[in-house]
């Protein structure tokens, strides 16, 4: 495991030795699919940078509910929120495959950002994206019916799908109830929807994964959904 701050984008153009006298404060820590990196109530305050490996940032209800906020992936950070104000894990983290970690203590954190502009900005740009993002799911859980719902975060997950103009794709197929974490229904309910996807002709399950093939007519039926709710 090589721990260099360098491989991370948040520390790219950092002085080399800056990096290496940081490196030195932090952990390096590799951990297993399904393993539970940060609990939901906790007071720890370090930060996580994701080196390799993805990870699922969830909330589950005391009735075992889950909901869904995010997958993470290579580049990305959590707990930040935590280093910054003190408080208690809002979410639970868990490793979707082996993952490899930095993690910083908070103290080390708040100091580079006050010590090292570039790194700051970047910090400040992931939080307005996610407050950002945060709002627009917020407005989509207000306004929207299930089936759009759905159509938003299929749009979201969605890549263009290589060879196939004007089709996405999303590989691996997510699975329905994870699907159904996310925008807060029942499993049922998104298989229906989904199977009427492919009925009209908007999508078509291929080995490897989920194929909307009309990605467009999503957007303008989003977007008309969107302009009735206004």
């Amino acid at each position: 495991m090589s721990n260099s701050l360098l491989r991370i984008a948040y520390f790219e153009g950092l002085d080399p030795a800056e990096a290496e006298r940081i490196a030195r404060k932090c952990v390096w820590r590799r951990v297993d699919e399904r393993e539970l990196v940060v609990d939901y109530d906790d007071r720890s305050t370090d930060v996580y940078f994701i080196v390799s490996g993805d990870l699922r940032v969830l909330i589950r209800t005391p009735a075992g509910k889950e909901v869904i906020l995010c997958d993470l992936h290579p580049g990305q950070i959590f707990g930040e929120m935590a280093a910054i104000d003190g408080a208690e894990r809002s979410a639970n983290v868990s490793a979707l495959t082996k993952s490899e970690l930095c993690i910083m203590p908070s103290s080390v954190f708040k100091t580079v950002l006050f010590s090292q502009p570039a790194v700051c900005e970047k910090v400040l740009r992931l939080l307005t994206k996610r407050i950002r993002d945060l709002n627009s799911r917020l407005f989509e859980r207000s306004v929207l019916d299930l089936r759009h719902r759905l159509y938003a975060e299929l749009l979201r997950l969605a890549l263009p799908r290589k060879g196939h103009e004007g089709q996405s794709i999303i590989s691996p197929p997510p699975l329905q109830h994870d699907l159904a974490a996310r925008i807060g229904c029942r499993r049922e309910q998104v298989n229906r929807e989904v199977q009427a996807m492919i009925h009209e002709g908007l999508a078509e399950k291929i080995r490897g994964g989920l194929v909307l093939l009309r990605p467009s007519t999503l957007e303008q039926r989003l977007s008309a959904c969107l302009e009735q709710a206004g």
